[in-house]
């Protein structure tokens, strides 16, 4: 058995952004990988902070405000959601947009088809060369508020050059800068989107001119291997650092606990 799996390394890595006390939004997913990114990660992630740190963390899932993350349903169904327990079950859409208009959320986990060097993401559309639509997406569901509103968006995706793009071909959620406008320019109340988790690394934008910035590497990842995974050079934190692995009881806690049928990091 491998000390720990890239998916459990990047759960903890986003196990230590979260604090005591957030309230977190979780995202839907479809499935594969993308289900992995969207849903498994944010989930056991928070399920890991309760554990360790935040014991009162809590989550907001499809219609679920803080669900028992310690009583995981046996299948992600609909079915088994109806009855998980939970705080409450919300009916109305419109209350989870009001929650997030009025910035009651402190963290997003946030996923996309590219995101680009100022965190500008697009779920909407992607073009061909001459700017002529080739592939039309889900659209923007609520990823246009959770940039603006959210105190701590988390972008979780894995690099590649295809979706780590110079410019996003469409901005569906508005990150630091689009050409010469800048975030502060539509007076967005949230402060923009704080780390992104890859497989590889994890990427602040705290340096010159809100760039996206290596913060840290996996260990056994070189910058070289990370740069090479994407399609503009980003900037590099004086301080790089190693992303620290999970703690071996964490990794225990996850396999045995949190996620022993893999439902959650399922690849």
């Amino acid at each position: 058995m491998s000390a720990y799996t890239t998916n459990e390394l990047m759960a903890a890595a986003i196990a230590r952004e979260i604090e005591d006390g957030d309230l977190i939004f979780v995202g839907v997913g479809t499935a594969g990988r993308a289900f992995t990114l969207a849903v498994g990660l944010p989930v056991v992630a928070s399920r890991i902070a309760q554990a360790s740190h935040a014991p009162d963390a809590s989550i907001y899932w499809g219609n679920l405000l803080t669900p028992d993350l310690s009583r995981m349903p046996e299948a992600w169904l609909q079915d088994a959601f109806t009855t998980w327990p939970c705080a409450a079950q919300l009916q109305e859409t419109s209350q989870k947009i009001d929650m997030l208009g009025k910035a009651r959320f402190d963290i997003s986990f946030e996923s996309a088809a590219q995101v680009d060097r100022y965190g500008n993401l697009n779920i909407t559309r992607l073009d061909r060369p001459d700017g002529s639509l080739k592939t039309r997406l889900v659209g923007c569901l609520a990823q246009p508020e959770h940039l603006a509103f959210v105190r701590k968006p988390i972008i979780v995706m894995d690099l590649d050059p295809r979706r780590f793009v110079p410019d996003v071909d469409y901005v569906t959620s508005f990150g630091y800068r689009r050409g010469g406008t800048r975030r502060e320019q539509y007076a967005l109340p949230g402060p923009g989107p704080q780390r992104v988790v890859t497989d590889k690394a994890v990427f602040d934008f705290a340096g010159e001119d809100n760039v996206m910035r290596v913060r840290s590497l996996h260990p056994g990842v070189t910058l070289d291997e990370v740069t090479a995974a994407m399609g503009f050079a980003p900037a590099v934190a004086p301080d790089l650092a190693e992303t620290p692995p999970p703690a071996a009881e964490t990794v225990e806690l996850v396999r045995t606990v949190i996620d022993p049928d893999k439902k959650l990091l399922r690849v």
